[in-house]
């Protein structure tokens, strides 16, 4: 807990507005992106693994939720996109609870947009279990049904993983992205690498960062297959 503790002040869950500035054309290690310093398991298969670290109360998110659709929507195939939804307090739990059972139902990518607007537009006050299966409701969804699986074990596994999660991939703020398990990338990582910026700057510097990451892991998975079959080669030959 003093580790979330730690982030939740360092972070302040999301990541600072800023001023003006330029996208970097060149990303580089430590200043637009940041390496793990151990490599995560991933099981995307030959695709790219990208996960969004994310807080549905955090505006910064909500900012960047537009740009983010859209360049998942431009990868086609290419990535496997997930979602973990952040906890740097336990009164962020009810969220992540709101996230994983419409994400059991295959309705979390559908409800989305809707909650973010909900908070960040509507004002609606999503912190509690029962505002939350309220608001549910009277998205047509069966109330009973998602209360069943917002209590559900499965769930609850799903939130007890997600701060090794978060120590494991060095999460000190959202939005963040993971990709290939190596990388992480954020408008606050850019932001602090290249010089304050405009957030709408910052989101164009990220989603640029995002395709150079997810072309540099699928050129390194691609060489990494590569050797095994070499070899294999080369003993045929001997």
């Amino acid at each position: 807990m003093r580790f979330l503790t730690k982030l939740f002040a360092a972070a302040t869950f999301c990541l600072m507005a800023a001023t003006a500035g330029a996208s970097p054309a060149n990303p580089e290690n430590g200043k637009d992106y940041r390496t793990l310093d151990k490599a995560q398991t991933t099981e995307s298969g030959n695709k790219v693994e990208v996960i969004e670290f994310f807080w549905y109360s955090c505006p910064h998110c909500n900012f960047f939720e537009p740009a983010l659709s859209e360049w998942v929507k431009k990868q086609g195939d290419k990535i496997v996109f997930k979602r973990v939804p952040v906890l740097f307090r336990e009164s962020m739990e009810p969220q992540q609870r709101l996230y994983y059972a419409l994400e059991a139902m295959g309705k979390a990518e559908e409800m989305q947009k809707k909650i973010f607007r909900a908070i960040h537009v509507d004002r609606a006050q999503l912190d509690t279990k029962e505002q939350i299966a309220d608001f549910i409701a009277k998205q047509g969804i069966d109330k009973q049904k998602f209360l069943d699986l917002y209590n559900s074990f499965g769930v609850q596994t799903k939130v007890n993983r997600v701060p090794a999660l978060q120590q494991d991939y060095r999460i000190e703020g959202v939005p963040t992205i993971a990709i290939a398990g190596r990388y992480v990338t954020s408008p606050s990582i850019i932001s602090t690498g290249n010089g304050n910026q405009a957030e709408a700057t910052l989101h164009e510097s990220t989603v640029k960062v995002m395709d150079y990451l997810v072309a540099k892991a699928a050129k390194e998975s691609g060489a990494a297959a590569q050797k095994p079959a070499a070899s294999a080669d080369v003993k045929k030959k001997k």
